[in-house]
């Protein structure tokens, strides 16, 4: 894995300003406010517990220097890097009051984005070999799309669209009420701005021979296909269209999807499943 660019901190400011008022409640930390005396020094250290890819060391440093623009935020290793057990990641240093009161948001967000990039760089490690990609889906948490996408990146993935207004994406429940395939593709043709990419989701082969005879389509997603099936619709497109695997995608199957010649796996597994990396901020 290879470090990334970051964002910039304006981006991410919102996300983590909202999660210490969350935290922070109405009248700040009374618990530090009322032991810690004031003026007291700290240097805190955020370690790996266990091994994994890092992601939200950005956001975490953020969080401090919101708390106190006076603390030193030292990151050590940059998002988006294999880790280990006992490998530093950040050090802060300043007023221990303000270290304790942005302690839990920066380890939220840290333990949650590295547990993302950590399942993702797992996944993506099941299509060596192949020219399969990993992506993620929009089951992500309300509220914090943006970073987890981000930690699928760090992981070695990539990212679907963000948003309904980024690309033109018909579901069953769309073809449903348009009145099947053909109408929708249809009124794709007629409408959609050439900026726009369509996918359209198919779940049997006619239907994909459908959308092949039709056109309109660039993407087409074969949901909850088993894998001789996924094989078939390879060949049958034949490269005119890009295929998106989709649909009950777990880690121990990801290998024989990917060896199928879809171009991409999506999971929302990735966002929605992960388990939260175990990091720790000592004094």
């Amino acid at each position: 894995m290879t470090a990334m660019s970051p964002l910039p901190d304006l981006i991410l400011e919102p996300l983590a300003r909202a999660a210490l008022m969350e935290d922070l409640g109405t009248y700040g930390d009374i618990t530090t406010r009322t032991v810690i005396p004031a003026g007291t020094k700290y240097r805190a250290r955020i370690q790996a517990r266990e091994a994994g890819v890092v992601s939200g060391m950005q956001i975490a440093a953020l969080a401090c220097r919101l708390v106190d623009p006076q603390l030193s935020v030292t990151r050590h290793i940059p998002d988006g890097t294999v880790i280990t057990a006992g490998d530093l990641l950040m050090e802060i240093e300043g007023d221990a009051a303000s270290i304790l009161s942005a302690e839990r948001v920066a380890l939220n967000f840290a333990g949650r984005l590295s547990g993302i990039a950590t399942l993702t760089a797992a996944f993506v490690a099941e299509t060596r070999g192949t020219r399969a990609r990993i992506t993620c889906t929009r089951k992500t948490t309300p509220g914090l799309r943006l970073v987890e996408k981000q930690a699928v990146l760090h992981g070695g993935g990539f990212n679907h669209r963000f948003s309904l207004s980024d690309a033109i994406l018909i579901k069953d429940n769309h073809i449903a009420a348009a009145g099947g395939i053909r109408p929708v593709l249809q009124a794709v043709k007629a409408s959609a701005s050439h900026m726009i990419q369509t996918e359209i989701e198919v779940d049997r082969l006619d239907q994909l021979a459908e959308v092949l005879d039709e056109g309109g389509a660039d993407v087409v997603l074969l949901d909850n296909m088993d894998t001789p099936t996924l094989r078939e619709a390879v060949a049958m497109t034949a490269g005119r269209v890009i295929l998106e695997a989709s649909g009950n995608m777990r880690l121990e199957r990801i290998a024989e999807v990917a060896a199928t010649g879809v171009g991409y796996i999506s999971s929302g597994a990735l966002t929605h499943s992960a388990r939260t990396l175990d990091l720790g901020l000592d004094f």
